[in-house]
């Protein structure tokens, strides 16, 4: 149960907290519409499931022949949270979303950006792995991890198709915008606690 919570808890502010693929949810939705920004929603969440595919598949092999190099890993997933809940929770800046130009663009155009500013963001390399390295043990059976990975695809999906319906409104989008600095220092908060409270999590 404490597994399940721990990867639902920092998949959710993964998800909520603005980055690359929010700013890119948000001009499709904004430029083209809601269905390019659903598209574009439904590209992040496979994009996601690139990332764990490969992270389950590497996560098995370290755990099988390094114990010592995964518990390593694991303090180093850990940190990451910590590094991550500091830098955010100081970010003072707001996030900058590119507004510029009205083009018509495919579903497929949609679709791929969504998918490759997910697939290609070291950001999301990283929180998916420090999330599953702070999960998953020798005990954890496959069927439970690709659980993990489906979840955190499917919040991806959830969250940025309301933000598409939301910022399709475009009337709506300043008021979402102005509390960034209360939410990352809120998400900021929490990451760096649960950082701290998985590092020094007695080993199972």
């Amino acid at each position: 149960m404490t597994e399940i919570l721990a990867v639902a808890l920092i998949t959710v502010l993964a998800v909520i907290s603005p980055g690359a693929d929010f700013a890119m949810v948000v001009r499709n939705s904004y430029l083209y519409g809601r269905t390019a920004g659903v598209l574009a929603a439904v590209g992040i969440a496979l994009g996601v499931l690139i990332h764990v595919s490969y992270t389950i598949l590497g996560v098995g092999i370290v755990i099988a022949h390094s114990p010592s190099l995964f518990t390593a890993i694991k303090l180093i997933g850990a940190a990451y949270l910590v590094f991550i809940g500091c830098r955010t929770f100081a970010q003072r800046t707001r996030l900058d979303i590119d507004l510029t130009g009205r083009a018509a663009v495919s579903s497929w155009q949609a679709l791929r950006t969504g998918l490759l500013t997910n697939a290609l963001n070291p950001k999301t390399t990283l929180f998916v792995l420090s999330t599953f390295t702070q999960v998953v043990h020798p005990g954890t059976p496959l069927w439970r991890q690709v659980g993990y990975g489906l979840f955190m695809s499917l919040a991806h999906l959830g969250w940025f198709v309301l933000a598409a319906v939301f910022f399709s409104n475009d009337r709506l989008r300043s008021r979402m915008l102005r509390r960034q600095t209360l939410l990352n220092k809120l998400i900021g908060s929490v990451l760096v606690g649960l950082g701290v409270a998985l590092a020094l999590a007695p080993a199972t």
